[in-house]
This record gives C-alpha cells, sequence and structure tokens, in this order.
C-alpha cells in the first residue's frame, strides 16, 4: 500500500487530511519537520507527503514553499481540509482553570481572538498533536492544548471547547508531492516558482504571458530569494495543465522573460463546491 507522510505526531490535522483523502487505513508515516517530511519522500521510505502550503484564515506556510524549492519533487495533487480545532485538558481540569495554552503556531493564529477573550497565554508547540502529546506528559493541571479530537482521544485528554477556531471557514490547503507526474485530469492546476531579472516591469511581462493568453492565475506569492540578499522568488499558481497548448507557450514566454523558472507540477485542482457548500 502507499504510504504517505506527514509532519507531526499522530492526531496531526495533516493526518487526518490523509484519512479524509485517501481513507482511513491508509499507512501514514509521522515526521517531526517539514525537512524530514521532505526526506521520507526523497528517499523512498514514504511514496507521498501530505504538505500544507496555506491556512484560509493564517495564510502561506513559509517553510512549505522554501522547500518546494530545495528538493527536487513533484506535486501530485491538491487537496483542501476544513480545520476544526478543540481545546482539551487532562481529565478533570476545567475550562475555567487554564492559564495557557499549547498549540503549533498556525492554530495560534486561527484562534487568536478566541484565546485573548480568555486572557490565555498562548504558547508555541512544534506541533498541534505534539501539544496534546506534550500536555499528557508535563501533567499541567493550569494548561490547555488546541489540537484536533483525534489527537484528545489518542492521548487521553477531555475536550473541553470544539469549534474555537475564529472564522468558520477555516480550510487548509495541502499538496500531495512524489516523484512522479500526476495523470491529466479534467480540471488541472499548475504550479511553478520563477525569479524575475532586477529590472523595471520585469514581473509585469512575466505575468502577462498568462494574460495574453486568457490564464487565469489562482496564487502568487513572493518569498525571498535566499541565495541574493532582497531579491525575491515568486511562486505561481495557474488553471490548466502545463502541457496545454496556451500554458505550454505562456512557460516558454517565462523562459525567455525570467531568471529562473521551475516547474513545481501539474496537477487535479480540488474541487472545492463543496467547502463552499459548508462555509453557506
Amino acid at each position: 500500500m502507499t504510504i504517505i507522510a506527514f509532519q507531526g505526531e499522530d492526531g496531526a490535522y495533516s493526518q487526518e487530511a490523509i484519512f479524509e483523502k485517501f481513507g482511513a487505513e491508509t499507512p501514514t508515516l509521522a515526521c517531526p519537520t517539514f525537512v524530514d517530511l521532505f526526506r521520507a519522500v526523497e528517499s523512498g521510505r514514504a511514496d507521498l507527503g501530505m504538505l500544507p502550503i496555506e491556512n484560509s484564515t493564517a495564510g502561506a506556510i513559509n517553510q512549505s514553499y522554501d522547500l518546494l524549492l530545495d528538493y527536487d519533487l513533484k506535486i501530485t495533487r491538491e487537496a483542501v481540509f476544513r480545520v476544526r480545532h478543540a481545546v482539551m485538558a487532562l481529565p478533570g481540569v476545567a475550562l475555567a482553570d487554564l492559564k495557557r495554552v499549547y498549540s503549533h503556531p498556525s492554530a495560534l493564529a486561527q484562534c487568536e481572538r478566541y484565546i485573548a477573550e480568555r486572557g490565555w497565554q498562548p504558547i508555541v508547540a512544534y506541533d498541534t498533536a505534539g501539544a496534546a502529546k506534550q500536555l499528557t506528559t508535563a501533567r499541567e493541571t493550569n494548561a490547555g492544548a488546541i489540537a484536533s479530537e483525534t489527537a484528545a482521544r489518542l492521548y487521553g485528554l477531555q475536550i473541553l471547547a470544539r469549534g474555537v477556531e475564529d472564522l468558520s471557514n477555516n480550510y487548509t490547503r495541502f499538496f500531495v508531492i512524489g516523484h512522479a507526474e500526476s495523470p491529466r485530469a479534467e480540471k488541472s492546476k499548475t504550479s511553478v516558482v520563477l525569479a524575475t531579472r532586477h529590472i523595471p516591469g520585469a514581473l509585469y511581462e512575466c505575468l502577462g504571458e498568462f494574460a495574453s493568453r486568457g490564464i487565469n492565475l489562482t496564487k502568487l506569492e513572493s518569498r525571498p530569494d535566499r541565495r541574493k540578499p532582497w531579491h525575491y522568488v515568486f511562486y505561481l499558481d495557474f488553471e490548466g495543465h502545463w502541457d496545454d497548448a496556451p500554458c505550454r507557450d505562456a512557460l516558454i514566454g517565462l523562459l525567455t522573460k525570467s531568471s529562473f523558472l521551475k516547474v513545481l507540477g501539474s496537477y487535479p485542482a480540488a474541487d472545492q463546491t463543496k467547502e463552499e457548500k459548508d462555509v453557506s
């Protein structure tokens, strides 16, 4: 069976996303860091990796973008997962007893208003499920964790509150990464990363390759170019497969206008119809 790696402890949202998209019996491999996730897929210890790329509330996950540039792995699929946070604590601890709460920075950001209204001290943990596991070990009676209900069950914690995310339309977008090209789908998206020449209008000219061909960009994210201080690389997602004639021509045009271009993959686009219905 296909083994899928994820970052975090058992019970992490990434693992829940794997079970939702691939089935509850899917073998998974827990990895302490995002680098470990990429190395597991690169080395063959895992066949695929479930990589969170951005959250609808907290924004982009920068390290994920940086590692897509560093490693020669392909994006094979896009997945969107509804994140529902829960506050949990040791058995016998009440919500009024809490003084601080542990979780991953992204989860803390997604629950920022809820935490502030209760006067809790937010404390960063490396992972949501890891925060739950840490709480079980430390046995703190005035602290809680924000994680999934699955994590609470796994680590013997009681759930004190459910749905504590500040916004109901709280989704995390994932890339499924692997070695192989994804088969062409009826509805595809493509992700690329590029660097522009350091001249006026360089990014404008690059984006014009898409606009002039009627190709819709769905994402544009800039990140520092770690090879050159004060230079930047740009991550683009656009509708279509790289081998569609308009997309292929746009990429050829980019080769003449950019100083660097890497195609990260063409993949089946996630069906967001269900997510839109959930919010409405």
